[in-house]
């Protein structure tokens, strides 16, 4: 066995070189002629004799899209071979103000069950004002593989600049990404190396789970969605679709970074802008299952609704600034197909729901959205929930009674309607605002 244990590949002239920053102007111009596009096509098809037709037809297709991904088969899960020579692993935690949280993660990274001259913790410091600063310097104190980056408010970029600045200093084949409310466990990095023996694999993610899920209905929302989420990407990704990052918990190949250019800063969503990157340059994104990253959810109005915008203009920006290369299907037909019918799906849908109300009010007839909004925006996110969350319970060796599934999928699916606000609320404003949203940070329940 050669020194590297992992198919790392420095240079490969089969991945396309790409100019990333194309695209990337006019997007306000962008989001205001899809936004307007959407509604005159929706009008139109209230007006024309065959409307229904055409929309029956649309439905179809990506009904019959959506039959292909639930019943698409789950790979079983990497078996992990103890390497010869263990690659090695540089962790990053990006925190800013997180001194309510920080102390637990940095010592639970510190203490996993990974050779100790194999891995190394940076913890990023970004130019916060409360006792971060003073927190990490003390840890690093009692923990060597614990080293700390300060920024200052010199330091651009946000956590996509963070993780840039940090990526020159880590010695890793790998780089791991946490959030300062992550919670692990021991074995995490073992695992983790399981699904990087497929030379492919550019990045994996774990499955996000909530810690405080008992607080409120906010946090059982959420529980069920990131259950959602996790059948979702377990079935896009084993279908040949694209598998896709949410920022804590996600590890990423150096080499896979490097093709990508890093992270790109001028993007309020690193993780998926990182994603379509990663898929154009042709890696595979896998989700790992078990065992998951915990970290908090939200636990008010006001803090979801700032994450869920975030989240929303960051996911559609990514589309605005990559649509050329997307269309070109330099990621092949079945990854491109894959994400265009969740950019309909995910961020079309809700906004094209408003016109095709108004018109069916005015016109005083069915709107012609109806079957799809039913089937894809009702139907297939309950069924996703109710698996996702069974799938869950059963990786962690746990039995729960049929009870608690419904009220679970029953208050996951009534928590994701927020996004039929959310979705036209913020490409509506990024077309027509020129400014970007700008980060708020999430509260974590100690500063409460």
């Amino acid at each position: 066995m050669t020194e590297r244990s992992l198919p790392l590949t420095v240079e490969d002239p089969t991945r396309p070189t790409i100019d990333w920053s194309a695209g990337m102007g006019y997007r306000q111009l962008k989001a205001a002629a899809i936004l307007g596009g959407l509604w005159l096509g929706v009008a139109a098809l209230h007006l024309i004799s065959w409307g229904y037709i055409i929309a029956w037809g649309i439905t179809s297709i990506f009904c019959w899209r959506a039959l292909r991904l639930v019943t698409t088969k789950v790979a079983s899960v990497p078996i992990f071979t103890p390497p010869q020579t263990y690659p090695f692993i540089s962790l990053a935690i990006a925190a800013k103000n997180e001194a309510a949280v920080i102390t637990n993660l940095v010592e639970s990274l510190c203490s996993l069950n990974y050779p100790i001259d194999r891995y190394e913790v940076w913890a990023i410091d970004d130019n916060s004002t409360d006792q971060t600063p003073e927190i990490l310097d003390h840890l690093a104190q009692q923990y060597p593989q614990l080293q700390v980056l300060h920024r200052t408010e010199q330091n651009t970029g946000g956590k996509s600049g963070a993780l840039n600045q940090v990526l020159a200093l880590m010695q890793g084949e790998i780089i791991g990404v946490f959030d300062a409310d992550a919670q692990v466990t021991p074995d995490v990095l073992n695992q983790v190396l399981a699904y990087f023996q497929t030379a492919t694999v550019g990045a994996i993610q774990l499955r996000k789970s909530i810690v405080n899920s008992e607080t409120n209905f906010l946090t059982r929302g959420q529980r069920a969605e990131m259950a959602l989420d996790a059948y979702l990407q377990q079935q896009r990704s084993n279908g040949g679709g694209m598998g896709e990052l949410r920022g804590n918990g996600q590890f990423v190949r150096r080499t896979a970074l490097a093709s990508c250019d890093g992270w790109n800063e001028a993007t309020i969503t690193d993780d998926l802008d990182l994603t379509i990157r990663l898929n154009l340059t042709g890696w595979d994104i896998e989700l790992m299952p078990y065992p998951p990253v915990g970290e908090e959810g939200v636990t008010t109005l006001k803090a979801l609704w700032h994450q869920r915008n975030r989240w929303a203009e960051g996911g559609f920006q990514r589309y605005l600034d990559y649509w050329e290369i997307i269309a070109s299907n330099r990621m092949g037909t079945k990854k491109t197909i894959d994400l265009i019918s969740f950019l309909m799906i995910q961020y079309l849908l809700p906004p094209a729901g408003i016109p095709d109300f108004l018109m069916a009010f005015w016109l005083k007839h069915p709107p012609l959205l109806l079957p799809m909004t039913a089937s894809l925006g009702v139907a297939l996110p309950l069924w996703a929930t109710w698996v996702g969350l069974r799938r869950s319970y059963q990786q962690a060796d746990r039995t729960v009674g049929i009870a608690t599934l419904v009220t679970q999928t029953a208050i996951g699916s009534l928590f994701i309607l927020h996004w039929l606000v959310i979705m036209p609320l913020a490409i509506a404003r990024m077309a027509i605002f020129p400014k970007r949203l700008k980060w708020v940070k999430t509260l974590r329940e100690a500063d409460l």
